[in-house]
């Protein structure tokens, strides 16, 4: 069996494995976060704690003899400073802590023309920017102080040792995906010292194997191999086996995050579709969309969401067509700070409400890939969905109605569990093993000439983002081009 780590922004989780993709045992741990205003920190020592406690919990009964390996992934751009031992001198600074505003200016400005050839801009909340905010606010611990993602803390503890970054989490950090090297250049320009930077290798790469004094209180044996994992919707992605070219994960949770696989990289000019590096060499874009389902638990608190959707199904069409967004901003499928949610009309009950909430969300999610398509990355392949939302029966129809295109619905796509499937993988391809491992609970077909009721709706919907200067016109008419042609 296989040992699959993610640490998460609430919790710690872990998967045990088998090669035939059961899981025969897992286990959580809730993590704190102190968060005010742009800051969310946590502790570190606390996620090994955590880490300490999953595997012994995921392990109870097992015989841990069979554990073959071990993967850990991270939520993409936390980081920290450590010293040479692998202890913590500062904080860790979250995915989404955004302290880091000025920094991401400067390094901007100093990478743009790296940064460019890569398809992405820095942002606040990414690695680098935060990395010069650390090196900013903790000058003292500068001399000896190495940077580490989230990960890496946790790998350096397994092994006993320094170890190699991966470059899936390394890549907010500016680490070059093309050359496989870090832009030395742009980074000295920033006053990055060259010895704070951690060696990367390929996610997939074996790191180092479990020390004699983490096997004695993790319960992981000693020498299980410790292989280098990803960041959290990379993890999520192989969990959900969407590793062939031209498939897709769409995760909808509290927000929405599609990532596919391309054979050559994607080029964004507006900066909100990246790509990661597969194991096996693809590319893997993808985008957030500051949308989900997060609109309906600020809308409909305590209310029974499953019976909202039975009488949902009846209103197809809404009677209004709505952006559903919780907060301001958006990221995907457009770059927009200033982006509010809105409603074009007025509902007729709550009913009309939540069904306009609904398609709304299936909307943006049809827009994502519209524009995807613009890009030239191919969108024909498999389709999985998962996430929260993904519970939900009647929204997995909707979407797949909406989208015009079946949709799997993947037996378990945690990431814990994707980090399982990776550490699996070792001399393989991960696609291949992913084959074995990921099991499918469901197919759901789109309903024939479904679409067709929702059509003008989501015109009306693209061409008043444009009006409101958040979408582009270019984008505008390639999604009215695919809606005309979709059944």
């Amino acid at each position: 069996m296989w040992l699959g780590f993610d640490l998460g922004t609430q919790s710690v989780r872990a998967m045990a494995v088998s090669e035939m993709g059961h899981v025969l045992g897992q286990s959580s741990q809730p993590l704190t976060s102190r968060r005010e205003g742009p800051r969310h920190e946590q502790d570190p020592e606390e996620w090994w704690r955590a880490i300490v406690y999953v595997s012994r919990a995921a392990l109870a009964g097992l015989p841990a003899s069979s554990v073959r390996g071990l993967a850990v992934d991270g939520t993409s751009g936390t980081v920290l400073l450590v010293d040479r031992s692998g202890k913590a001198l500062t904080p860790g600074l979250m995915y989404d802590d955004t302290r880091a505003k000025a920094e991401a200016r400067r390094a901007n400005e100093a990478g743009a023309s790296v940064w460019a050839s890569l398809g992405y801009r820095m942002q606040p909340s990414w690695a680098l920017p935060k990395l010069l905010w650390l090196l900013r606010e903790y000058p003292s611990v500068i001399p000896g102080a190495r940077l580490a993602h989230q990960n890496d803390f946790i790998n350096r503890r397994f092994s006993g040792h320094e170890v190699p970054s991966d470059s899936s989490n390394a890549l907010k950090t500016g680490y070059d995906l093309v050359r496989e090297a870090w832009p030395l250049e742009v980074l000295d320009a920033l006053g990055v010292p060259d010895q704070v930077l951690p060696a990367v290798v390929r996610s997939g790469t074996q790191l180092g194997t479990v020390c004699a004094e983490a096997a004695e209180i993790t319960g992981i044996p000693a020498g299980t191999p410790i292989i280098a994992g990803m960041t959290d919707g990379c993890a999520a992605q192989i969990g959900a086996g969407a590793l062939e070219v031209g498939s897709w994960n769409s995760v909808l949770g509290t927000t929405l995050v599609l990532k596919g696989v391309t054979r050559e990289l994607i080029r964004d000019p507006t900066g909100v579709v990246y790509s990661h590096r597969s194991p096996d060499g693809n590319w893997l874009p993808g985008g957030a969309s500051s949308t989900g389902a997060a609109v309906l638990a600020k809308q409909f608190p305590g209310s029974n969401l499953d019976a909202l959707s039975a009488q949902a199904a009846e209103r197809e069409p809404a009677s209004i067509i709505a952006y559903p967004l919780v907060s301001r901003g958006e990221r995907f499928p457009f770059l927009a700070p200033d982006a509010e949610g809105f409603l074009l009309g007025d509902p007729s009950d709550q009913v009309d409400l939540y069904a306009a909430l609904l398609q709304g969300v299936a909307f943006i999610e049809r827009l994502c890939f519209d524009y995807l398509d613009m890009l030239g990355a191919p969108i024909g392949g498999q389709l999985s969905l998962t996430g929260g939302a993904a519970r939900s029966r009647y929204w997995c129809q909707l979407r797949a109605d909406i989208l015009a295109r079946p949709v799997r619905l993947p037996e378990n796509a945690e990431p814990a569990f994707g980090m399982a499937v990776l550490a699996a993988s070792v001399g393989r391809r991960v696609s291949d093993v992913a084959k074995e491992m990921v099991r499918v609970r469901a197919v759901i077909e789109p309903r024939p000439d479904r679409f067709a009721r929702f059509r003008a709706s989501y015109i009306r919907l693209v061409e008043e983002l444009a009006r409101r200067g958040w979408l582009q016109s270019a984008v505008l008419e390639h999604a009215k081009r695919r809606a005309a042609l979709a059944p």
